[in-house]
């Protein structure tokens, strides 16, 4: 049967898991919407699909692709004045999914791999720059993202957007203590190097194949000081002009992809 009221038990939990960061947190679940996000959606995570009745009276091709991968006991047809309610998007597509959380292992994520790359952010608030982080994360290959407990919430339906899928896929962590963290990895092995304006080395210069993590902090205001003393060393990224900084994602992608040419020229 449609779901035609937005007063429905199932349009209120939609709202709040779009809406509430506590709300996601305690259900362990979060929303995609567009049909290349709930595609990708791995199966098994796969809580429910809801569908608009012009979605499903449109796309065929596409609710073909979704019976074959899950199950039809997932999928609630909504009316669109609904659909629209429960939407986070100006122009919704008419397709959602709530999605089981993926709790990555954080001693898993520093230990599994021979020659680490990590990307490292503390207190980053914009969802955009943290998406895209993790989308380019996935195309350098890198083997995790670990963030501090006070960053925006990878889960924000801003933030999912931008990721294009990535959020399947990268593993990622919080970490409530995010400086015996860093400790943990030097304790392991991992040279950390802080972007810092005040490095004196260009972050061309230090050799990326070993074990390596990268600390990136706060848009405005960049790492803490506590964070950046704990790294292994200081990297700076030259500046022209009289830019003093990069955006978060533009440096992460500026020092992961020198890390990725290093580490292909000596394969």
């Amino acid at each position: 049967m449609m779901i035609t009221s937005t007063s429905n038990s199932q349009v209120k939990n939609i709202l709040l898991l779009q809406n509430k960061s506590k709300a996601r947190k305690k259900a362990g679940q979060f929303i995609v919407e567009g049909s290349k996000m709930v595609l990708e959606a791995p199966s098994e995570r796969i809580v429910k699909i809801y569908v608009s009745e012009s979605f499903l009276r449109n796309n065929q091709e596409v609710i073909k692709k979704l019976h074959i991968k899950f199950d039809s006991a997932l999928f609630e047809e909504v009316s669109d004045s609904v659909f629209v309610h429960m939407s986070d998007t100006q122009t919704p597509q008419g397709i959602m999914a709530v999605v089981a959380m993926n709790n990555w292992n954080l001693d898993t994520m520093i230990s599994s791999y021979d020659k680490p790359l990590i990307i490292c952010i503390q207190n980053l608030q914009d969802p955009g720059n943290l998406g895209t982080i993790m989308r380019m994360a996935e195309g350098a290959g890198v083997s995790g993202i670990i963030a501090s407990a006070n960053t925006v919430d990878i889960y924000n339906p801003k933030t999912i957007r931008s990721t294009m899928g990535s959020i399947y896929r990268v593993p990622f962590a919080y970490a409530d203590d995010f400086i015996g963290t860093i400790e943990m990895m030097k304790e392991k092995g991992i040279h950390v190097y802080a972007a810092h304006l005040e490095g004196t080395k260009s972050y061309t210069e230090p050799d990326y194949r070993l074990p390596t993590a990268f600390l990136v902090g706060n848009e405005a205001n960049g790492l803490s000081q506590d964070v950046a003393h704990a790294a292994s060393e200081y990297i700076k990224i030259p500046m022209q002009g009289e830019v003093e900084s990069l955006n978060a994602a533009v440096a992460c992608t500026v020092l992961t992809y020198e890390a990725v040419r290093q580490r292909d020229s000596n394969k």
